[in-house]
């Protein structure tokens, strides 16, 4: 496992305009959303929901006065780090290379969590994706409204069957009620430059109200050559009749980065932190490919000519929020997306002629997803009863191919015409997941037991279109996952709460899952095939004063039947993994998080995590026996403590903040490890109230 171990700090420039119109509304107009607006300005909020009141899980929510203080661009899974739990790494300042993030809660990688936005699914946002695609691509992050994160087990209606541990809900920020133009312009070191222009039309008819966005950043790496660049355009509307409401939205994303080469500590050490891939060297990597090496390097995988992924994107919603009775809603979404990715390597393993030993090796995937959730909500006397059903179709293709080169070439574009490919697989899943709950409200409301649980069910058949990968159908279902939790009151100000839950992974099609493998290890380990599955015990206190709140919250998760892709050879020569099971691992920690309101205009956050994962089973490897049983988790630091002093005023506002991350092990046998470091942050700004015909929200 490679590890990225330092980041250059980046300078950059923010001109922020927001709000910027000549408006619509008479001068003396007013409405809620307005009034609160106001009253932040004069009043700072928190900008951390500590309490999760009344929830039986562990559930903070970032909310937008917190989204807003990041850097235009700034990946939403980076914010969310100062968290309790959340482990995240990136090679890039802004958070949002996506080959590079590391996102973790409590021990749990990022494929064994579920991501959402506005209910629909993102799969579990892995790079190369068969089931949905980054938040960084799903929507503009200036147009991210709120985002909760779910620690231990996330709500039973989420549409995911990753969830093996947390969950993170995305919510798009809403058309406003009032017109207006948003202008955000950043400019910044190594060529960086990112616009993003928003308008809303306000209340139209006093009905209606919808929004349009577009975005363009340029950003060329902080070392080695190449860019990173990303056009997006967002839309969205909301139309009231009478209680009802219907929401569309229409999203685009076209992403072009230029990838860092993967680090190893040893390669840190020899090579240094700066060391990068051969790019604009076109004859350095040509001798490398003939085994000629120069300066410290001593293989061909220690960088190759140029790296590169693309990705195109479209994901579409429509939602109709009935309300039924006095005491019934129904909420109902379609949506669809549709993906175009390419990733592209210049590999020294494949030839494009006799005498040229490099060739262009690509990783192919096509996404077309249409699915279905459903969500009914029912209050009676006590209970409030919710029940729902999600369904999904997804088509999903997956190819290697080898294109010639005669040099280097402008490759950032999607290549056609290989001249040889080695694997192209089609892939067909079928997703199904019910579930009921009962929500029961006792002792005048102090209170609240929840229980319930879901069904998921998801069938995958592949069909093998050449050959040297596997073919079949495969399912994963399990009929009853139970959740059950409650939340007493011991005061107004003081709840303790208490959840327990299971929760099932399916199996995935694509590069790493069970078709990964060649045709004979699949036949052979098939049938002993189990999906992982995890249980979550989650008991905490929140707590509420004047100027004091926050929560502290221990838990236990006990992980079944764990798969991991075996490599067989390097990366970059594609060989078919084997896949498989290694058993178990347990996971005891504690989490706190506390926020000081010194003054209206200072406050204090700390959050803290000790987290304790450990194999429980050792495994075979090519005949051996990895004695892992015992050791800690790759990439799952022990302890993590975050710290950041806010200071907000009418005009000005600062941020001085650090997080420390403990020694994490990148080997399962724990013999090689990234020591503990600390990231510092400051930022700082000044907000106009307006500048002529500018006028700030």
């Amino acid at each position: 496992m490679s590890q990225r171990l330092r980041l250059k700090p980046i300078c950059l420039l923010v001109l922020q305009a927001l709000a910027c119109s000549a408006y619509a509304a008479p001068a003396d107009a007013t409405d809620g959303a307005a009034a609160g607006l106001a009253g932040a300005a004069a009043a700072p909020v928190q900008t951390v929901e500590i309490t999760g009141q009344g929830q039986s899980r562990q559930v903070q929510n970032i909310n937008r006065a917190d989204l807003v203080k990041a850097l235009p661009g700034t990946s939403p899974l980076k914010i969310l780090e100062k968290l309790p739990g959340v482990n995240f790494q990136s090679a890039d300042p802004f958070g949002a290379y996506e080959w590079s993030t590391r996102f973790s809660i409590r021990g749990f990688s990022q494929g064994q969590l579920g991501f959402t936005l506005d209910d629909i699914p993102l799969g579990d946002m892995s790079y190369g994706n068969n089931n949905g695609l980054h938040i960084s691509r799903a929507v503009s992050s200036e147009n991210i409204g709120r985002v909760a994160v779910s620690q231990g087990a996330g709500a039973l209606g989420t549409a995911s069957t990753s969830n093996l541990g947390g969950t993170v809900q995305f919510v798009t920020l809403g058309p406003a009620d009032e017109q207006g133009v948003t202008l955000a312009q950043t400019v910044g070191s190594d060529s960086t430059s990112r616009t993003f222009v928003r308008y809303d039309s306000g209340l139209l008819g006093g009905s209606t109200k919808l929004f349009l966005s577009g975005t363009r950043q340029r950003a060329d790496k902080w070392k080695g050559a190449g860019a990173q660049d990303q056009d997006q355009f967002n839309s969205r509307f909301e139309h009231q009749f009478g209680e009802h409401t219907l929401t569309g939205f229409f999203n685009y994303s076209d992403r072009s980065e230029v990838d860092y080469q993967d680090l190893s500590l040893e390669m840190a050490k020899r090579l240094g932190h700066g060391w990068d891939n051969y790019a604009p060297d076109w004859r350095r990597a040509v001798d490398a490919a003939n085994n000629k090496f120069s300066g410290a390097v001593t293989n061909q995988d220690d960088a190759y000519y140029l790296g590169r992924g693309l990705r195109k994107d479209k994901l579409a919603g429509l939602s109709l929020d009935l309300k039924l009775g006095p005491a019934t809603s129904l909420k109902t979404t379609l949506y669809h997306h549709d993906n175009e990715g390419q990733g592209h390597w210049y590999t020294p393993y494949a030839a494009s002629s006799p005498t040229m030993p490099i060739a262009i090796r690509t990783t192919e995937y096509s996404i077309g997803r249409d699915g279905v959730i459903a969500d009914l909500a029912w209050d009676f006397g006590r209970h409030t009863v919710n029940a729902g059903f999600w369904g999904e179709r997804s088509l999903h293709t997956g190819t290697r191919n080898l294109y010639a080169v005669t040099g280097p070439e402008d490759s950032n574009h999607f290549l056609s015409n290989p001249m040889k490919t080695l694997f192209k697989q089609d892939f067909t899943t079928n997703t199904t997941q019910f579930y009921l709950q009962d929500t029961v409200s006792a002792m005048d409301g102090q209170l609240k037991l929840n229980f319930g649980f879901k069904s998921p069910k998801v069938s995958i058949e592949a069909v093998n279109r050449v050959a040297s990968r596997a073919e079949g159908k495969i399912s994963a279902s399990k009929s009853f996952l139970p959740q059950a939790g409650l939340s007493y009151s011991l005061s107004r100000d003081d709840e303790i709460f208490a959840s327990a839950s299971q929760n099932m992974r399916a199996f995935q099609p694509g590069v790493n899952g069970p078709f990964s493998q060649t045709q004979e290890a699949y036949n052979l380990g098939a049938a002993q095939l189990k999906p992982e599955t995890s249980t979550n015990v989650d008991l905490g206190y929140r707590f509420k004063r004047a100027e004091l709140q926050g929560s502290v919250a221990v838990y236990r998760a006990d992980f079944s039947d764990r798969q991991i892709s075996i490599a067989t050879c390097a990366g970059i020569a594609g060989c078919p993994t084997k896949l498989v099971n290694v058993g178990k691992v347990e996971t005891r920690g504690l989490e706190a998080i506390a926020v000081w309101k010194f003054a209206r205009e200072l406050s204090w956050f700390n959050s803290f995590t000790f987290n304790d994962s450990k194999y429980k089973s050792d495994y075979l490897e090519k005949g051996k026996t990895v004695a892992a049983s015992g050791k800690q988790v790759v990439d799952a630091p022990r302890t993590m403590f975050n710290t950041e002093v806010s200071y907000e005023n009418a005009s000005w506002f600062g941020r001085l903040g650090g997080k420390y991350t403990g020694k994490r092990y990148y080997t399962y046998l724990n013999d090689g490890a990234v020591p503990s470091y600390w990231i510092a942050n400051l930022s700082a700004g000044y907000k106009w109230k307006s500048v002529g015909m500018v006028k700030a929200t």
